[in-house]
């Protein structure tokens, strides 16, 4: 059949052609490593984020978690043990900053230098004696300005002539220093006791040291006042709600010149502020302690005691304090840095001279004192309302140790009372302004029946407390 040979060729090449045009077998590429989860002909499952570390990791963190810890240990150990180190030197030696060296306290405020430049020797507690009045004081609750002229009397200042660079000059004289002002007050509203002369401003020649010597005597006053001046901030308080043995919680917003002070940290004694800087308290809470000005600081504007507390430069006693009766037992602290005047800080009124306190006049005592006799102190502020005792029965209970520079306040049958820890703080009363009428002084136990409170008589004492702020300005 000769179209065999053509169809048998034709079908070779398309079988050629289909065999060409196939494409290549697919090399099978390597699977992936299975998981058990994994199953043939499924789509593989999504492995979920894992939220574990490694060992070796984890690991390392908890060293340097344990490492950080042991760190922080032992720098607090050390902390602690330098601050108790250094109490422990602070209360035992005394740094001489000049020379670099440590020397025992008991050579500290002996008389005699152990440090280059005195350094030993300037930071002591001093005393202070006066033998005169203070030229100029502040009479009756109008503060009305009496000075002692070189005729040898009291005089009142005629309003007449005066200026605000006198008002200055007799408050800056009288200790203070903050918003000094005066008011004048009429002739015939004061008590005849007072009027024993008059005196105005007149020109002087030459210059003069105190306001006397810008006054002259007269018989009266051309504009019929005298000059009342105003020169401190104080006796204010937010108010007051209705130590201390029988006395109840209070904070020191009502008591703002409340302060502790603090013998190497510790609460030792009351005190009250009665300018920005300068603070009245008890000699005895002094003299029976170190002679070094360093060792006390002063806690104000606090409820409750801390460890926190200001430093003082300047720690005066009275020089006539007997330690026997405790006669003339007040002293005074100057603050590095005047306080800020504000709600929890604030100077009490020093009281007018001549102050006629009357029997059963209600007055207040405050302190962190014990709060029974053999007790202990008190963390919180107390404060206790009490009667003056009238001096003839003080005379009566006490005898004869009683002096012109003491009072008694309380209740003859006991229950309420300073206590010790109170020593050295405020006895206030109200009259326009909180006025300092006394200071916690001393007793017989505390609360005890017939035995009430003795306390320093401030207005016996104001010739001393501006000599004093006179004197260290």
């Amino acid at each position: 059949m000769p179209n065999q040979p053509c169809c048998l060729l034709a079908a070779i090449l398309r079988t050629l052609k289909q065999l060409w045009s196939r494409p290549a077998p697919l090399i099978p590429q390597a699977k992936p490593f299975l998981s058990c989860g994994d199953l043939p002909g499924k789509p593989r499952k999504k492995m979920p984020a894992t939220t574990k570390r490694p060992l070796k990791e984890r690991c390392s963190v908890q060293w340097m978690v344990i490492t950080v810890l042991i760190v922080l240990t032992l720098l607090g150990l050390l902390i602690t043990g330098a601050y108790f180190l250094k109490i422990l030197i602070d209360t035992n030696f005394f740094f001489c900053k000049t020379s670099f060296k440590f020397i025992p306290r008991s050579k500290v405020c002996d008389g005699k230098a152990d440090c280059a430049n005195r350094e030993d020797e300037l930071m002591c507690v001093t005393n202070l004696t006066i033998n005169s009045s203070f030229p100029v004081r502040l009479v009756t609750n109008s503060s009305v300005l009496q000075v002692y002229t070189r005729s040898g009397s009291w005089r009142l200042v005629c309003g007449e002539g005066w200026q605000i660079q006198h008002t200055q000059q007799v408050c800056q004289q009288l200790g203070f220093s903050s918003n000094p002002s005066s008011s004048t007050v009429a002739v015939n509203l004061l008590p005849s006791s007072i009027k024993t002369g008059f005196s105005a401003v007149a020109p002087k020649n030459g210059t003069a040291s105190g306001i006397s010597d810008l006054l002259t005597d007269k018989p009266s006053c051309t504009s019929g006042s005298v000059i009342a001046l105003s020169c401190s901030e104080c006796g204010l308080t937010l108010g007051l709600e209705d130590r201390i043995v029988g006395g109840t919680d209070t904070t020191v917003e009502h008591w703002p010149w409340q302060v502790s002070l603090k013998i190497n940290g510790q609460h030792t004694c009351g005190g009250s502020l009665v300018t920005p800087r300068w603070l009245v308290t008890a000699a005895h809470c002094v003299a029976s302690t170190g002679n070094e000005v360093d060792q006390w600081t002063v806690q104000t504007a606090q409820t409750s005691l801390s460890s926190s507390g200001e430093p003082v430069d300047k720690v005066i006693i009275n020089g006539q304090y007997s330690s026997e009766n405790n006669d003339y037992d007040i002293a005074m602290m100057r603050l590095v840095t005047p306080i800020k005047l504000q709600g929890t800080s604030y100077p009490v009124c020093l009281p007018p001279y001549g102050q006629q306190l009357k029997a059963n006049q209600s007055l207040w005592v405050t302190g962190w004192g014990y709060t029974q006799e053999r007790g202990k102190v008190s963390t919180i502020l107390q404060q206790a309302n009490i009667p003056l005792i009238d001096r003839a029965t003080c005379l009566q209970l006490y005898g004869s140790i009683i002096t012109p520079r003491m009072l008694c306040a309380g209740f003859v049958q006991g229950k309420v009372d300073a206590c010790q820890g109170d020593s050295g703080g405020p006895l206030v009363l109200m009259d326009d302004r909180w006025q300092l009428a006394g200071i916690v002084s001393w007793g017989v136990g505390c609360a005890r029946a017939n035995w009430p409170g003795v306390y320093s008589n401030v207005d016996e004492l104001l010739d001393w407390i501006y000599t004093v702020m006179q004197k260290n300005p």
